[in-house]
């Protein structure tokens, strides 16, 4: 019963803590890469207090923790060349549109997908080793806290879409 307590509420914190960030934002809504270190630091903590790893289980975190602050600084940089070239065109709007490249646009998108894969693929191989030593209830934690951040990457990334759609016809 502790256990399903514990579970709850580090789930809690996982949905809760973009909220709590999002009164911190620099500005037009954005983290700054303080604010987005600091929410790194806590999800890796909340992933790693719902594990309850044991001392034989602790010397195969590193590496997860690596590859998930890799994941978070590459994802961090292609935010922020995005915000940049946003920027770009809102400056030149006229320009932008008669000079788009659609071509590029879809490489661009391309490179980006593919670097998300690699780093996924990266955060896999870490947590193989550590995944195989977990104990049923913590394999059980795992897979319910992936399951709300996957969630909320969705859910975010969808409104990131919308309001990229709102800027659109401003």
């Amino acid at each position: 019963m502790l256990k399903k307590i514990a579970v709850g509420i580090t789930a809690l914190f996982v949905m809760a803590s973009p909220l709590a960030f999002a009164q911190t934002t620099s500005e037009r809504g954005r983290l700054s890469g303080a604010d987005l270190g600091a929410l790194t630091d806590m999800r890796i903590n909340i992933v790693k207090a719902a594990l309850q790893l044991t001392p034989d289980q602790e010397k195969y975190w590193p590496p997860v923790e690596s590859a998930i602050r890799e994941r978070a600084k590459d994802r961090q940089s292609r935010i922020a060349d995005a915000a940049n070239r946003m920027t770009e065109r809102r400056d030149n709007l006229a320009e932008a549109i008669r000079d788009r490249d659609p071509v590029d646009s879809m490489r661009r998108h391309a490179d980006a997908l593919s670097q998300r894969g690699a780093d996924l693929k990266k955060l896999a191989n870490a947590w193989q080793p550590l995944y195989q030593t977990l104990k049923p209830d913590q394999r059980q934690r795992m897979a319910f806290l992936s399951l709300v951040v996957l969630r909320d990457m969705t859910n975010v990334g969808e409104q990131r879409r919308v309001r990229f759609e709102d800027d659109e016809e401003d």
